[in-house]
C-alpha cells in the first residue's frame, strides 16, 4: 500500500504594497510614464505669437511687392496684398537680369554647400576620432579664426583673385567659401557624441582603411548633421552680399548683386525692390520646404539612437 499523500501547504497570501516612508510622497513622474504630455494654453499662445512675429516680415514683403510705390507711402500703409504683383515682377525682369542671377546663385550656393559639407565632415572626423600630433593646437587655431572679422581679409583676398585673373568670375566667390571654421567645429562636436569609438576599432580589426571607415561608417552616422550644415551653408551663401558685390559685376551677378540694380532713379521704387527680394527669397523657402522635415526627422532619429 502506498503512503497517503500529505495535503499541500496553502499558498502564502500576496504581500501588501509597502507603505511610503513618512515624509515622502510618491513620484508623479512614475504615474505619467508612457503618456504624452500636452502643452497648456499659455504655451500655445506664446508659440502663436512667436510664429506671427516671425512670419510678418515675409508677409509684408508680399504686400509691398504687390502694391505701388504710392500705396507704400500712405499713412497708415496697406496691410493686404494688392493687384500689382505681376507688374512688379515684369519690372524686375526688365531692370535686372534676374534669370542669370538666379542661375549663378544656384551654382555658387550649390558648389559652396557641397564643398563645405564634404570638407568639414572630413576635418571634423579627423579632429574628433583620429590621433595625430598638434590636433588640439590646430583645432584651437581653426576655432580662433571665427573671431576674426571677415572684412579684414577682403583686400588681400581681392588682390589674390586679381593676380589669378578671377575678377568677375564665379570661382572667385566659390573657392573662398568651400571650408568654414564653424562647419569644422560643428561636425567635430557632432561626431564626438554620435560616433562610438567601438565602431572604428571594430572596422580597424576587420582591416578597413581610414577612407573606407569614413565612407561606410562616418558618413551614414553624420547624415543628420551634414544635412543641417548643408542647409545653413546654402542659406548663408545665397544671402551673401558683401563679397559677391566686391568680386563680381552686373554682367555676372548673383541674386543679391542683381537686387542692387532695382528701383533706380531719384525716388527708389520700393515695390519693385520688394518684388525682386520676393523672387530671391522663394528658392530658399522651396529648399527649406523640401528638406526641412527630413532634416528635423534626421536630427530626432539621431538623438533617439544616441
Amino acid at each position: 500500500m502506498t503512503a497517503p499523500i500529505a495535503p499541500a501547504a496553502p499558498a502564502a497570501p500576496p504581500a501588501a504594497p509597502a507603505a511610503p516612508e513618512p515624509g515622502r510622497t510618491p513620484r508623479r513622474g512614475a504615474s505619467r510614464a508612457g503618456r504624452t504630455l500636452h502643452a497648456g494654453p499659455l504655451a500655445y499662445g506664446i508659440l502663436i505669437v512667436a510664429v506671427l512675429f516671425s512670419a510678418f516680415p515675409f508677409y509684408w514683403t508680399i504686400v509691398a511687392a504687390s502694391r505701388s510705390n504710392a500705396d507704400l507711402a500712405k499713412v497708415p500703409p496697406a496691410l493686404l496684398p494688392g493687384p500689382n504683383l505681376i507688374k512688379n515682377f515684369e519690372a524686375v525682369l526688365e531692370e535686372a537680369d534676374i534669370g542669370k542671377a538666379l542661375l549663378n546663385s544656384f551654382i555658387v550656393s550649390g558648389s559652396i554647400t557641397l564643398g563645405t559639407v564634404l570638407c568639414c565632415t572630413l576635418a571634423g572626423f579627423a579632429f574628433a576620432k583620429l590621433r595625430f600630433k598638434g590636433r588640439g593646437a590646430l583645432l584651437a587655431v581653426t576655432v580662433g579664426t571665427m573671431m576674426i572679422p571677415p572684412q579684414l581679409g577682403v583686400i588681400p583676398l581681392f588682390m589674390l583673385i586679381a593676380e589669378l585673373g578671377w575678377v568677375n568670375q564665379l570661382q572667385s566667390v566659390i573657392l573662398p567659401g568651400l571650408v568654414s571654421a564653424f562647419g569644422v567645429f560643428f561636425m567635430r562636436q557632432y561626431l564626438v557624441q554620435s560616433l562610438p569609438d567601438e565602431l572604428i576599432e571594430a572596422a580597424r580589426v576587420d582591416g578597413a582603411s581610414t577612407a573606407r571607415i569614413f565612407w561606410s561608417i562616418v558618413v551614414p552616422i553624420a547624415r543628420p548633421g551634414m544635412a543641417v550644415l548643408g542647409l545653413l551653408t546654402f542659406m548663408a551663401s545665397w544671402n551673401d552680399f558683401f563679397w559677391p558685390v566686391v568680386a563680381l559685376t552686373s554682367s555676372e551677378p548673383t541674386v543679391q548683386v542683381a537686387l542692387r540694380q532695382l528701383g533706380g532713379g531719384y525716388v527708389h521704387d520700393q515695390s519693385v525692390i520688394m518684388a525682386g527680394t520676393l523672387l530671391g527669397t522663394l528658392p530658399v523657402l522651396l529648399v527649406f520646404g523640401l528638406l526641412g522635415r527630413q532634416i528635423v526627422g534626421g536630427i530626432m532619429q539621431g538623438a533617439v539612437k544616441g
